[in-house]
């Protein structure tokens, strides 16, 4: 597969969402401030349930980079298209909960247009 630039951003997406995974299942609370909702309590059940983040967000990468490795960019675009859904989760999420608008629009807001935008270049919209 040739790489161009709309490929290259999907991997660096897929990669990144993998290693913040990795931080909500090795360490759930260093990394949940950044998310835009209240901390919650720091008992074993809430772990588990911030684990749970981790895990999605691992998978998430693991789908577009073996897209990536295995079929053709429109294909992964398409991907990113679907995965997108769960940028914009997370980002009405935050919104509902009365977390903070910058974050819920610059974290996860962002993360989706990209998402969104990549994609369609991935699958020659633009």
């Amino acid at each position: 597969m040739h790489i161009t630039i709309p490929l290259a951003i999907a991997g660096l997406l897929a990669v990144g969402i993998s290693i913040i995974g990795t931080f909500y299942i090795l360490s759930p609370e260093r990394v949940m401030g950044g998310f835009g909702l209240k901390l919650p309590s720091p008992d074993p059940d809430t772990r588990a349930w911030l684990r749970l983040k981790g895990i999605r967000d691992i998978g998430s990468g693991l789908v577009v980079l073996t897209l990536m490795l295995t079929t053709d960019p429109r294909t992964v675009g398409i991907a990113l298209l679907a995965l997108s859904f769960i940028a914009f989760g997370d980002m009405c999420n935050v919104l509902l909960s009365g977390g903070p608008k910058s974050t819920a629009i610059s974290v996860h807001g962002v993360t989706c247009t990209l998402m969104i935008v990549v994609g369609l270049f991935l699958i020659h919209v633009f």
